[in-house]
């Protein structure tokens, strides 16, 4: 029997078996089956099935294949039959992405339900969300209809995919919530490859339709700082904060410098320590300017300014960055709002670097397929990633087993080796054996007592 009181408890409303039970799969059993014949499997068999894949970190599905027969599968996953993986693709292929949008509204509603969502509250009870685009599969000889194409000057042709990521990032929090993504691809009846603007537009319609009534900061890169978008932004009810770059707001930056001039324009500098123990103190400084015109062609658009500089002892400049925002800008929010700009970063370093270089192979061709397989993979990654996230924000259990080793990487393995080699009743079990050391010596760990023998399907 384990000690179950040095094991840290879940929260079971957010734990991994709750959600996976009885969230998803029950949304994944009404997804409509176009097929002419009942198979012996599944679409939610199917889908289930990848997001295991993903959640184990498998490399392949060749890795994944030698699972496909485990106890643990129905146990962990509620998958009755694995399907093989040129089975898997078959089905998966015809559906359209967006179906799977629903998954991630349900789980941001049972994180808004458990209060978990209150540490990301930014700004005047707002969340920053986070938007960015990445590519995540490229070939010269595997293609799909939805596939974008790269044309180069020898007269090769690379075909691609891209994705707009959005997450709810905050500047104290290492964890993020993703959002469903966005797929760039190739739209049905265009000749020209579809764009990250073009997306984002989609995205965002997408996301207020879905929540009309959460109160969003949206956060992006220059490229969003155009006039257009910025419309859009104020349409839709989101705040944001923009970055923007002197060389496309020429204009802007005149304004700035003649809001200088007339004195409109509020500078302040502060030392703040170096990173390190021998690293020198750098000196700070924060500009801001409200209502500035964005650009000569919309002169009836206003908008706040905001730059952060950085300078080392002789005066040279180390990093400066600006923004474009709609919050009216003061000495006493002007900091908080720089750091919510530079929060931008997390959905490249917290959520695309941990995708592609923490374990979950984001950048592998699992299956590209001739519809929407590549499409629908890269959602159940992302709906994996969800899954993460939310155990390292709130389940104890899972932030104790984190703990215990030095890197994600050792935790995946540690969670790989024991789902193949012994039998467990649920996830919280087998966090429960890595926790604890309880399957060192043991051919199979023991059902323990604490579990419910769940057989609501």
């Amino acid at each position: 029997m384990l000690d179950s009181s040095v094991i840290p408890r879940t929260r079971k409303r957010l734990a991994f078996d709750h959600l996976l039970r009885h969230v998803w799969r029950p949304r994944l059993m009404q997804f409509p089956d176009a097929r002419h014949r009942d198979g012996d499997y599944t679409i939610a068999d199917a889908a289930l099935s990848a997001l295991a894949m993903f959640s184990l970190k498998d490399p392949s599905l060749l890795a994944f294949q030698d699972r496909r027969y485990d106890q643990n599968m129905k146990n962990l996953y509620r998958i009755l039959n694995v399907p093989s993986d040129t089975q898997m693709r078959a089905i998966l292929d015809p559906l359209e992405p967006d179906l799977f949008r629903p998954l991630f509204q349900d789980v941001f509603r049972e994180l808004q339900r458990g209060k978990a969502l209150d540490p990301f509250v930014f700004y005047q009870g707002s969340y920053l969300l986070s938007l960015d685009g990445t590519e995540y599969f490229s070939s010269q000889k595997v293609r799909c209809p939805c596939c974008l194409q790269r044309q180069h000057k020898n007269g090769q042709v690379t075909y691609y995919h891209q994705m707009l990521g959005a997450a709810i990032v905050h500047p104290d929090l290492k964890q993020v919530i993703p959002f469903a993504p966005e797929a760039i691809v190739q739209q049905d009846g265009q000749t020209k490859n579809d764009c990250e603007r073009n997306a984002s537009k989609r995205l965002l319609e997408k996301i207020r339709r879905e929540h009309p009534k959460l109160n969003l900061t949206i956060v992006e890169d220059g490229l969003a700082s155009n006039a257009p978008h910025i419309r859009l932004l104020k349409h839709l009810e989101f705040h944001f904060i923009l970055g923007a770059k002197p060389d496309d707001h020429q204009h802007l930056f005149s304004e700035v410098e003649r809001a200088s001039r007339e004195g409109r324009l509020t500078t302040w500098r502060w030392t703040a320590p170096g990173q390190g123990d021998e690293a020198a103190a750098v000196q700070c400084e924060l500009r801001f300017a409200n209502d500035v015109p964005l650009n000569q062609s919309n002169a009836d658009l206003l908008v706040n300014f905001l730059q952060y500089t950085e300078y080392d002892a002789e005066g040279r400049v180390l990093k400066r960055f600006s923004w474009v925002t709609d919050f009216t800008i003061t000495k006493e929010n002007a900091e908080l709002l720089m750091r919510g700009g530079r929060s931008r970063w997390k959905i490249e370093n917290e959520t695309f670097n941990t995708l592609k270089n923490q374990g979950y192979h984001f950048e592998h061709n699992y299956g590209h397929g001739q519809q929407h397989l590549s499409v629908v993979l890269a959602m159940q990654m992302m709906l994996a990633f969800l899954l993460d996230q939310v155990q390292s924000l709130c389940d104890p259990l899972f932030q104790a087993v984190r703990a215990k080793f030095s890197s994600l990487r050792l935790v995946w393995e540690h969670v790989r080796s024991h789902f193949h080699h012994f039998q467990f009743v649920c996830m919280e079990h087998l966090y429960e054996v890595i926790f604890t050391d309880a399957a060192k010596g043991l051919p199979a760990p023991r059902y323990s007592r604490r579990y419910a023998r769940d057989d609501d399907w």
